[in-house]
């Protein structure tokens, strides 16, 4: 090859590269050290799909700990899922799981390269079915309706389905594509990448299956748009969205390449955005680990369409590091603030430095004149009431570092600073 066929070959090659969205190699140590911290949440009471899902997809297992995760998780969803007779008073199954919570169960079968067959399973497909057409309903013939639960739940409840093999009604579809045709509710909230991504992953999957050969051209053309929605929203820090959006749309970008799209620079950034969060700590919430450790193998959830048993994975064990010497703790002061009520509520507390906002919520509630309620999922507590004012339907209560900045933790997870206002505010989406 002469000296201008090779300098030609290696234009083409990187043209190829920009196209292409490729994660290069993250330091072993510190992907374990991210594993490690799924082993406690392996043991709670409640199993969590996304786990087992996202320990799949990685680079580590956790041996026979593993296997007795999903049985767990078998016993858990089946035992709530498959009718109610055959349960009692005194069952473990406290809360009947939502849609999104069986598609995650549906992905978690699939991730041990099972589909889910038999009287079961058949029910369990059915059940995951009659959610997708209860959401469709209330979308409505003309499109003007919202789903009960959210865009990216019918995203995750197609994209289950679709790795399992079983076909989506093209009108069930359809409201997903229109949705993303003429951003319907799908882009208003700081959770927007996340719902485009699952979107662009449930499209993608439909598109390699070739389900619904007659929506084709639509779904296709979605997957762009939902990918341009994503690279627009990328952040001068380099997150797509934020921090904890940004692994979903990495499984997206990764998926194939997009010709004319400089798509290599923008998953580079996003990388060192990452490697940069979690140095300082960021991904401590396990949901969120989940979604990240298949980015940081290269794999994404439709690598479940044909998973890979068999690769070689390292086995992870609890940490034996001498624990660092704790600081002494400290005294702070933290303001919670409810404007959206009369009266408006404000009052200060003193707390460990360290403590939860949760922390703050159980402190303030025992002290007298504030109430809350939280609901369990999946991510962790979420508030849904609060001095008695439940949020209704499209309402939400937010939480904000006063004045206007959002958090993107959960209140078990978010830890408040020395001095900071946390407001709890009640919006409409």
């Amino acid at each position: 090859m002469g000296h201008l066929e090779a300098f030609l070959f290696l234009l083409g090659a990187l043209g190829t590269l920009a196209d292409i969205c490729e994660i290069p190699e993250v330091d072993s140590q510190l992907v374990e050290k991210l594993g490690r911290r799924l082993l406690p949440q392996m043991d709670l009471l409640s199993p969590n799909p996304s786990i087992y899902v996202g320990l799949r997809l990685s680079s580590l297992q956790a041996g026979t700990q593993e296997d007795l995760y999903l049985h767990r998780l078998k016993l858990n969803y089946q035992q709530c899922l498959l009718g109610s007779a055959s349960r009692d008073d005194n069952s473990d199954c406290q809360d009947r799981p939502s849609m999104g919570q069986l598609a995650l169960y549906l992905l978690a079968v699939r991730a041990n390269c099972e589909f889910v067959r038999g009287h079961k399973g058949d029910r369990l497909v059915s059940q995951l079915k009659r959610f997708l057409e209860d959401e469709k309903k209330a979308i409505g013939h003309d499109h003007k309706g919202h789903p009960h639960t959210s865009y990216y739940q019918y995203s995750l409840g197609i994209l289950a389905l679709c790795v399992h093999q079983k076909r989506v009604h093209n009108d069930v579809v359809d409201k997903l594509l229109s949705a993303v045709e003429h951003d319907q509710n799908l882009y208003q909230s700081h959770l927007s990448v996340d719902t485009a991504a699952m979107a662009g992953l449930a499209f993608t999957c439909l598109e390699r299956s070739n389900f619904n050969p007659d929506q084709r051209e639509r779904i296709t053309k979605a997957i762009g748009t939902v990918r341009g929605k994503i690279l627009r929203d990328q952040t001068s820090s380099g997150h797509f969205g934020n921090v904890y959006s940004t692994p979903l749309a990495l499984q997206l970008l990764m998926t194939s390449p997009v010709p004319g799209v400089k798509l290599g620079l923008a998953c580079l950034q996003a990388r060192t955005a990452l490697l940069t969060s979690l140095q300082d700590g960021a991904f401590q919430n396990a949901l969120m680990i989940s979604q990240l450790l298949p980015v940081l193998n290269h794999k994404t959830y439709l690598d479940l369409i044909f998973p890979d048993c068999q690769a070689p994975r390292v086995l992870l064990r609890p940490t034996t590091e001498t624990p660092a010497v704790t600081p002494a703790l400290a005294i702070i002061n933290v303001t919670l603030k409810v404007s959206s009520l009369v009266p408006p509520y404000e009052q200060s507390f003193f707390v460990l430095s360290g403590s939860s906002l949760e922390d703050v919520l159980k402190m303030a509630q025992e002290l007298g004149r504030f109430t809350y309620e939280a609901q369990a999922s999946l991510s962790g507590p979420y508030l849904n009431s609060v001095m008695g004012k439940a949020a209704g339907e499209r309402e939400f209560w937010q939480l904000l570092q006063a004045p206007d900045i959002p958090l993107l933790q959960g209140i078990a997870d978010y830890r408040p600073k020395d001095g900071e206002t946390i407001e709890l505010r009640l919006v409409s989406w």
